[in-house]
């Protein structure tokens, strides 16, 4: 916690009134601090796991994050000048050309992925599209007919008298009804 007042947000803090007040002597001062900063936050993700046993670890990184702001130390601008920026100057062609790399090889893999993972969402809704048809026909079908009438809010419990249903396949055609036939031959005498 102390760490992240200290290391982070009290820099910050007076990074922004460097900015705000545009002295280029604390903008420096704290641009030399922050790549020192993100470099020691890089480290620290490697020795915290072969490191974390030894005694007086944690004790130890806040009080080198406290040498790196002290005014009076000025470890930031001493670790700066005296190897990060030689180093860098040196690389620096290297780290450009593998960062140059490394972006175009990022936007590669990043086009690629995207069209398999557009690929793979289509196929998965088509496929789920036609499942959910399927499963939604057979869930239809094994509805019988008054529990049709009750979910449309029929209250009538029987079975429409249009539907009628077999229960034998000997059973006979329907015959039109004698009133019927009755009443064609009343209605020519």
């Amino acid at each position: 916690f102390s760490r992240l007042i200290f290391g982070t947000l009290y820099p910050a803090y007076y990074s922004y009134k460097a900015v705000k007040s545009k002295d280029i002597k604390e903008y420096v001062k704290w641009m030399m601090y922050w790549i020192i900063f993100a470099l020691f936050m890089t480290a620290e993700t490697f020795t915290d796991i072969f490191l974390c046993w030894f005694p007086f670890y944690y004790e130890l990184k806040i009080a080198f994050v406290a040498w790196l702001l002290s005014p009076y130390t000025k470890g930031s601008s001493l670790l700066y000048r005296k190897f990060v920026h030689p180093t860098l100057s040196s690389k620096e062609k290297e780290i450009d050309d593998c960062l140059i790399q490394a972006k175009d090889r990022s936007y590669d893999a990043l086009v690629h992925f995207g069209k398999r993972g557009l690929n793979v969402a289509a196929t998965a809704a088509v496929m789920a599209a036609s499942k959910g048809q399927g499963a939604l026909s057979e869930r239809l079908r094994s509805f019988s007919m008054q529990d049709l009438s009750t979910i449309r809010g029929d209250s009538s419990s029987t079975v429409p008298p249009s539907v009628t249903v077999r229960t034998s396949s000997k059973q006979s055609h329907p015959k039109p009804s004698r009133s019927a036939s009755e009443g064609t031959g009343s209605s020519g005498k």
